[in-house]
């Protein structure tokens, strides 16, 4: 029976997580996996520098972390090239994602999104009782044109577009970008996120401009930072926008230890390069795999490769099920066309290689 003191926007909602944790498909499994290829961590790991500053501040874990996020603040706008009241520090792309959506959007306002793009942008829009406007995907890639001729039809208060995509992989020039926000409607906000824009080329990002109040971008020490289970990630925009999360967010959010891995990190841009070329080698063997067993691998600026197994949804699911009997864990898209690939992150050279020896019998199962 629904408690009837939630509001009655909460009571229409389902109690639902967008994912299940791998640690929650080995509890039901009865054993581990023998290669986590599935939720786009970094399996290298953040930097022995980001590692060790964060041992080094448990000592101080009995106080709480420094709400403003100074000192991450200042040394990414010192980084970006910007303002410190440009950037705003949060718990992750998610958590960020939830506050943009606070902030902008009240019960009944459009919001547009790619059908099948990343889910929790709509879990959030759902709980503040947006309503959700999708158009779909053009050969593999987000539609910008399309987005925007939605959010001017629907009056939209909120347009989403992930540059690098996931779940695809693909990835848009900076000039496409750059369009797309000089197109966004009047009352409307373009949300690009960025969370895998380490991954893919410079040509990709265009420039930042934080004068311009159309546009938000979201970045995360979760992909190529390898800090995923620390949550913490940060918005660039202009700072009328970056200082208006400061009304409602939870200014201790972001633990202490975070903060100095994530300040440790940005530090060592020097790693950052070691991994993106050990996360390139990885895609190119990732293909190679793929290809020698009959799928085909999509073009890739992430830290995944998404495979098109040529077939249908029931197939690709299927495929998902038999390499988790194998012990490999991967994810798919969950939306039709998309749902005809399965994604496949980059992890270390061990779990590549489980997965080349796995995919074979996994897809021989499915005779």
């Amino acid at each position: 029976m629904t408690d009837t003191r939630l509001t009655p926007l909460t009571q229409t909602l389902p109690s639902t997580v967008p994912f299940v944790a791998p640690e929650r498909m080995e509890e039901l499994r009865g054993t581990r996996f023998d290669a986590r290829l599935g939720a786009n961590e970094l399996s290298f790991g953040p930097s022995p520098k980001a590692l060790s500053a964060m041992v080094d501040s448990l000592d101080g874990i009995w106080k709480y972390g420094e709400p403003e996020n100074r000192d991450l603040r200042f040394a990414l706008a010192a980084h970006l090239g910007i303002a410190p009241e440009e950037v705003t520090v949060g718990e992750g792309i998610d958590g960020l994602l939830g506050n943009l959506v606070r902030l902008y959007v009240a019960p009944g306002d459009a919001v547009v999104t790619s059908a099948g793009s990343y889910p929790t942008f709509n879990y959030h829009v759902a709980g503040f009782g947006g309503v959700l406007h999708t158009v779909p995907y053009k050969s593999n890639h987000e539609d910008p044109e399309a987005l925007i001729a939605k959010a001017k039809e629907v009056g939209a208060k909120l347009v989403y577009l992930s540059n690098p995509n996931n779940p695809m992989g693909s990835v848009h020039p900076a000039e496409t970008v750059q369009a797309m926000i000089e197109a966004v409607p009047e009352g409307c906000l373009m949300i690009l996120d960025e969370a895998y824009t380490e991954f893919a080329p410079e040509s990709t990002r265009p420039a930042l401009d934080t004068a311009d109040k159309r546009v938000i971008r979201f970045r995360t020490f979760s992909k190529a930072y390898g800090m995923a289970g620390a949550r913490i990630g940060y918005g660039i925009a202009h700072r009328d926008i970056a200082t208006a999360f400061d009304k409602i967010r939870n200014h201790f959010g972001v633990n202490r230890v975070a903060q100095a891995g994530a300040l440790a990190a940005l530090a060592d841009q020097g790693y950052l390069v070691q991994t993106l070329e050990r996360v390139a080698e990885g895609r190119t063997e990732l293909a190679r795999i793929a290809q020698s067993n009959g799928l085909t691998p999509l073009p890739s600026a992430t830290n995944f490769v998404t495979m098109d197994c040529g077939r249908n949804g029931d197939y690709a699911r299927a495929l998902v099920k038999a390499l988790d009997a194998h012990g490999v864990f991967v994810r798919m898209p969950g939306m039709a066309p998309l749902d005809r690939c399965i994604r496949v992150s980059v992890g270390l050279p061990k779990e590549i290689a489980v997965f080349a020896e796995r995919l074979p019998l996994a897809l021989a199962d499915l005779g």
